[in-house]
């Protein structure tokens, strides 16, 4: 959160509505950085170099139980993002603005990218890599970097419907005037779900960042692939975006719970309220994620 001193503005001015806007908190932004760095390490990291040893059930239970720990440590800060796709569902569903959404990307992207270098600083260590080169490195793929020789087609359905579960999941999760203290496991088991079947089919992206990062570092096409795990999560979160307005109502109307989650501090231009009173201290929110 900017902390320039400005003279006092109405909140509901169009100069206080662009400041809020622009307003990104630079802890959230690290948040989404390292987080997306250590789902990327360790959940990527277990699918590299400890596959033969923990097969499909290992890797599923390290992406749900890294997004799982994320969700604790860095929720309170950032939403816990971590994820292109989970950031446009938060955008569309009216949680975040556009531009703190685009913020969002750019320090995931790098996030990403940042975990899988130093895998691959790690793999350059290691006698077995050095020999037989990286691979496909933990990145996804359809045809022959499928396990099951998915076709294209297919694996654009299959990221477009695994990533619409997890985007759902963690709208709903965080919606309204439900329990959010479980959002954690539930967001974490369904990540674990989708990758037990995700796995064979393409490798499991759900996650630009995800996809991305391995994708750049492998040695195999994975590069002339990577399109489409970049463009159909975020189909994905679209589709969970629609349903979740059918099934929970739309913000800000009569079908949907007025007990909104609190705004982020990110998105509020001062700690005032609107007749420039100062804002209470906002309730510890160990249990939101937004």
């Amino acid at each position: 959160m900017s902390t320039t001193t400005t003279a006092p503005q109405d909140s509901t001015s169009p100069s206080a509505a662009g400041h809020r806007a622009l307003d990104v908190d630079p802890r959230a932004l690290a948040a989404e950085f390292f987080g997306t760095l250590l789902l990327v390490f360790f959940a990527v990291g277990v699918a590299i170099f400890a596959e033969p040893f923990v097969g499909v059930l290992g890797i599923a239970l390290a992406f749900g139980f890294v997004l799982l720990a994320l969700v604790y440590a860095i929720g309170p800060v950032s939403g816990c993002h971590v994820n292109p796709a989970v950031t446009l569902g938060m955008v569309l569903g009216r949680r975040i603005s556009p531009v703190t959404g685009l913020c969002y990307w750019v320090v995931q992207l790098a996030g990403g990218l940042a975990g899988a270098a130093l895998l691959a600083w790690l793999a350059d260590s290691i006698p077995v890599f050095q020999v037989a080169g990286r691979g496909s490195f933990g990145s996804d793929g359809y045809g022959v970097n499928s396990l099951v020789h998915i076709s294209a087609g297919g694996a654009f359905l299959a990221e477009t419907i695994l990533t619409a579960l997890l985007v759902f999941v963690v709208l709903c999760t965080t919606h309204g005037k439900g329990a959010k203290g479980p959002a954690g496991i539930a967001i974490g088991l369904s990540l674990a779900v989708i990758h037990l079947l995700g796995i064979p089919l393409t490798g499991t992206s759900v996650n630009p960042a995800r996809a991305l990062g391995p994708a750049v570092f492998a040695e195999n096409d994975a590069m002339s692939q990577v399109w489409l795990f970049l463009v159909a999560p975020l189909v994905g979160a679209v589709i969970a975006v629609l349903v979740h307005f059918l099934t929970h109502g739309l913000p800000g109307t009569d079908n949907a719970p007025t007990d909104q989650p609190p705004v982020p501090a990110s998105e509020t231009p001062d700690g005032t309220t609107p007749d420039g009173a100062p804002r209470p201290a906002p309730a510890h929110r160990d249990d939101d994620l937004e």
